[in-house]
């Protein structure tokens, strides 16, 4: 990759056009179960949603048929999404339009998470089902790293599958030009199927990722939330319970880093980097704290853990920052290396198309050298750019 602006995005939402699966499926197989975009019928009107497996995705209300704000008129003082497909702006998934709006936001490059509809195919509990619709995801993302290696795609799993066939799918996608490995925090709690994310059931994911030497990614709750967050409260506007869910993914680190500490995945894959998106950084200094106290008051070296958690946190695990200065203020306690700046674009929260106002707000004062790591040298090193 080129770096003309000197900004990396490390956490972006790829967008795919309405018939990236109907172009990639069996239809004598799937019919209309394949992934598409169908009209509805709400209080009179007609709109468009994502279909899977015959069920419109999210509902009617409150949400649109693609997760793209950041590109919609009137942002940011106007928070909406597109309710008809031919609202959606091109920019959103024709990955050459796209490119015109890094540049606007001068952006060299952006990590590619999935958008919806993408990303959570286990919900019907169809393994076949699951792994077609995998499939088809990561070759229609495969095909934006093939048109401009600015795009850096992220595998999704096909969790419901033999690990032996997850592996496979790994290795496909990332000789094909994937870069990265999106996965679930909380895997046993999104099917009762799935063992808990330690398990040694994944510890082939797990390997293969660190041969690959691609990172795996968390990202946000990562199948957390529906279980172990607040409940809604029906009190809020849509705008109050996004708020109220979004901040709190701060804290989902808090609770998976340990897991992969004191389960001892992390000594058992000691060359496989772990990155977390949309968390923000505030609550790595506590992990640090909290998992080097537990690890010399419980001994727990004598148990197999047997390197100190805040040298495993340096040596493994990468953190993602877009607006706080709290993060920059605590960069060399965490580690200089360790973080990158995400904009997270499309979504609400995206800084675009103002990304450099927040980075200067974010960066003043950091000497050149670290200034440059932060923006988008630890994301080339660590996606081998």
């Amino acid at each position: 990759m080129q770096i003309k602006y000197g900004l990396i995005s490390a956490d972006s939402h790829v967008g795919l056009d309405r018939d990236a699966f109907t172009r990639r499926m069996s239809a004598r197989t799937w019919g209309d179960r394949i992934p598409q975009v169908v009209e509805v019928e709400h209080d009179g009107q007609r709109l468009d949603r994502w279909s899977v497996y015959g069920q419109v995705m999210g509902g009617v209300e409150g949400g649109g048929v693609f997760n793209c704000p950041a590109l919609m008129p009137g942002w940011p003082d106007e928070n909406r999404q597109p309710q008809r497909w031919d609202e959606v702006p091109r920019r959103a998934y024709d990955p050459l339009e796209r490119l015109e709006a890094l540049d606007s936001d001068g952006v060299d490059g952006e990590v590619l998470f999935p958008n919806n509809p993408g990303g959570t195919f286990f919900r019907w509990e169809d393994s076949d089902f699951e792994l077609d619709c995998v499939r088809a995801h990561n070759d229609a993302v495969a095909e934006w790293r093939q048109l401009s290696d600015r795009y850096v795609p992220l595998v999704i799993l096909p969790f419901l599958s033999d690990p032996r066939v997850i592996v496979k799918e790994i290795e496909r996608s990332v000789a094909a030009g994937h870069r990265g490995v999106n996965t679930l925090a909380g895997p046993s709690l999104m099917s009762k199927r799935l063992p808990h994310f330690s398990d040694a059931h994944w510890y082939p994911i797990w390997d293969v990722c660190e041969q690959l030497e691609v990172p795996v990614h968390v990202h946000a709750a990562a199948g957390m939330s529906a279980e172990v967050g607040v409940p809604r409260w029906n009190g809020y506007s849509q705008h109050q319970q996004h708020s109220a869910f979004t901040i709190p993914a701060g804290a989902w680190p808090t609770q998976i880093i340990p897991n992969i500490i004191f389960s001892g995945i992390a000594d058992r894959f000691p060359g496989l980097k772990w990155v977390f998106a949309e968390t923000g950084v505030g609550t790595l200094s506590y992990v640090l704290a909290a998992c080097d106290h537990e690890w010399e008051r419980r001994h727990l070296w004598t148990e197999g853990i047997l390197t100190r958690p805040s040298d495993i946190v340096h040596r493994q695990m990468h953190v993602n920052f877009w607006y706080e200065r709290a993060a920059i203020e605590q960069r060399h306690a965490i580690g200089i290396d360790n973080l990158m700046w995400e904009s997270d674009f499309p979504h609400v929260a995206s800084t675009y198309p103002r990304s450099w106002e927040f980075v200067e707000r974010c960066v003043q004062g950091v000497p050149e050298p670290e200034r440059k790591k932060l923006l988008y040298e630890n994301a080339m090193r660590i996606y081998r750019l």
